[in-house]
């Protein structure tokens, strides 16, 4: 698509919370630029996301200088072979900080097999156990994994009253169902208006409004008509279309919902707030 095809980033009414991007991935002097841009179409907090060892430190020092950004500490199932005892210690302590609003990017992840299975199923128990413990949400990584997915956060239901989402959801409806179910939320990004995206939208309708969040995942999974173009928080209005259409739901009565809903899982201290 040229750039005289691309449509303008729509502005709309109500706010909007980003509740997964690497913010960390962009260069120093890119960051300002993006924080602004994203302010600028109505984003009005965004949440960084930690993947590994090597950057706990650094999506928090991101969120302890810009007012508007919050963070996660977590392994990424890619990284969980560098997880260790003092890694989880590392994140049991940072997660005091009114900066950090859940635990994760944790997970399993069989598609790419970075790490040996049985050390992903591990490292993401612990981290649940870590949670629990801190009375934080999850940030879950779920990828061509459904079974060992769902058989692990069955186990760990009654000590993870926060719940929390699974992001970027493109697994299978029983997964989606059971997630649901289990009162946890569900994450939808750019994939969302993807041409071959079927099981997105489908994911997408079976969620109930109040168990849905947006994301972009950016810089990755940039939405039509920006694809192939890095991704940004910027671009979340585009997310937030479609759902609106798939969900056949007013723009404006979908992006309250869905900041509500923000706020409840991420912003909340009270586990009450979840039920």
């Amino acid at each position: 698509m040229s750039k005289k095809q691309r449509r303008e980033i729509p502005r709309f009414a109500h706010p909007i919370i980003e509740t997964h991007c690497h913010l960390d991935y962009l260069e120093a002097d890119a960051l300002a630029d993006e924080l602004q841009s994203a302010r600028d179409v109505g984003v009005e907090r965004i949440i960084t996301i930690a993947v590994s060892p090597d950057n706990l430190d650094t999506v928090r020092a991101i969120a302890q200088r810009e007012d508007r950004v919050f963070c996660t500490q977590g392994v990424h199932p890619h990284e969980a072979e560098a997880y260790s005892v003092e890694v989880g210690n590392r994140i049991r302590d940072f997660a005091s900080s009114t900066k950090v609003v859940a635990i994760g990017e944790i997970g399993l992840d069989y598609y790419y097999d970075h790490a040996d299975r049985a050390v992903q199923r591990r490292v993401f128990a612990d981290q649940l156990a870590i949670a629990a413990d801190c009375d934080l949400p999850v940030v879950i990584h779920s990828r061509d994994a459904d079974d060992d997915m769902q058989s692990i956060l069955a186990e760990h239901l009654e000590s993870l009253p926060k719940r929390g989402v699974i992001h970027s959801f493109s697994s299978g409806l029983s997964l989606a169902e059971f997630a649901l179910d289990a009162n946890f939320m569900l994450g939808f990004n750019g994939m969302v208006t993807f041409n071959r995206a079927d099981n997105v939208r489908e994911a997408v309708a079976i969620t109930p409004v109040k168990q849905l969040l947006l994301e972009t995942d950016a810089p990755y999974l940039t939405p039509v008509p920006y694809r192939g173009r890095s991704n940004g928080p910027r671009y979340i209005p585009f997310v937030a279309e479609k759902v609106a259409e798939i969900k056949d739901l007013p723009i404006d009565d979908l992006l309250r919902q869905c900041y509500v809903n923000s706020e409840r899982l991420f912003f909340s201290r009270s586990a009450e707030a979840i039920a």
